[in-house]
């Protein structure tokens, strides 16, 4: 069992005893190596472990069925802690993918790596350093995703690591696929009618974040506990939903959040041309001429603050905010009755639906 009580400490120190591990394990690789290891793990670094969590929460609704959870065993820490370094793979290759500058108010990866460039006055393009060590340091991450999982399930009964193993490569394949159907999106709306924009965003939706925020992890933490199918279907009845819906929040986020906050500048998302539902629903609604305009602008990475208002404004007008807000309620709503009556502790239940209001009712 893992001393610490809280979820969040018990996933940072897990993540944090890994990752010193490793770096004792390459000490005589030289100083450029450390740039590496270093990046890699300020990566890792801080967060709101959501995945982690929900992966813990998963352990304890089937766990709690059978015997009061006392402290969290360390087959779950470590897959909790895997997640959230996986997380921070994904979080590296996205922000190079859309090249974006900051991730929680500090540079991205690829922009730190650029900036040491410059400052020790190496040879060559800075900025191709950078985006070619930030693909290196995302795949350094996902490997040592899978090397902290295996770790942690050395101490699980073969069955429950089976079983834990395939929901976690199942998510790993589900969001590098929902990764290019994102990446995609952006160059074939042109192509697609515009009554399939919205459905096509909520496919990106479903495969690049709800099954991997919330419906794997918590799949994983229950196949540690040894989740039975029922168990197992109720638990997906309430991770999916609930995932559309903190992707939902996060849209809305990506172009009305306060950037003290986010750690992303306001309106990012337009800049960044993400075709979400927000932006799809928004186009459903202006005439043919103001939908043109607002494909002329979305992706335009030198949108302005006057330009972002505007657009702002536009979506406001023409009522798809009020649109996604509605369709999240539902989503949250959906995701709550799939815990009714089912076989999960009462307690995890409850720390379930904390988990939901946090993911769908935030700034950050």
């Amino acid at each position: 069992m893992f001393a610490a009580a809280d979820p969040i400490e018990a996933i940072s120190q897990r993540v944090d005893t890994f990752v010193t591990a490793q770096r004792a394990g390459t000490t005589d690789a030289g100083a450029d190596a450390a740039l590496f290891l270093d990046a890699a793990a300020d990566a890792a670094t801080g967060g709101k472990r959501l995945r982690g969590r929900f992966c813990i929460a998963g352990w304890r609704a089937v766990e709690e069925v059978s015997s009061p959870a006392a402290g969290i065993p360390a087959p779950v820490i470590a897959a909790a802690a895997a997640l959230e370094v996986f997380h921070a793979a994904a979080l590296v290759h996205d922000d190079l993918i859309d090249n974006s500058d900051t991730r929680r108010g500090r540079p991205a990866t690829h922009r730190a790596l650029e900036a040491r460039h410059r400052s020790a006055g190496w040879h060559g393009d800075a900025d191709a350093f950078g985006r070619s060590s930030a693909i290196l340091v995302g795949d350094l991450l996902v490997a040592w995703s899978d090397d902290l999982l295996e770790e942690g399930l050395l101490a699980a009964s073969p069955d429950r690591a089976a079983a834990a193993r395939r929901q976690y490569g199942h998510m790993r394949r589900e969001v590098t696929l929902g990764q290019f159907l994102d990446v995609a999106e952006e160059s074939a709306f042109v192509t697609e009618p515009d009554d399939r924009h919205a459905d096509r965003a909520l496919r990106v939706a479903s495969y690049k974040s709800a099954r991997y925020s919330v419906q794997q992890p918590l799949a994983i933490g229950a196949a540690l506990a040894g989740a039975d199918e029922a168990q197992a279907a109720a638990l997906a009845g309430f991770g999916h939903p609930l995932g559309m819906a903190f992707q939902l929040r996060d849209d809305v986020l990506g172009v009305f959040g306060d950037e003290r906050a986010t750690g992303k500048p306001s309106g990012d998302d337009l800049r960044e041309g993400k075709r979400t539902v927000l932006i799809a629903y928004t186009r459903e609604a202006l005439a043919p001429a103001a939908r043109r305009a607002l494909d002329e602008q979305v992706g335009d990475p030198g949108l302005d603050a006057a330009q972002i208002a505007a657009l702002q404004q536009t979506i406001i007008g023409s009522g798809a905010l009020e649109r996604i807000e509605r369709l999240i309620a539902d989503y949250a709503a959906e995701a709550d009755r799939a815990l009714s009556g089912a076989r999960l502790g009462g307690t995890a239940v409850g720390e379930l639906r904390e988990l939901a209001h946090a993911a769908t009712v935030r700034t950050t």
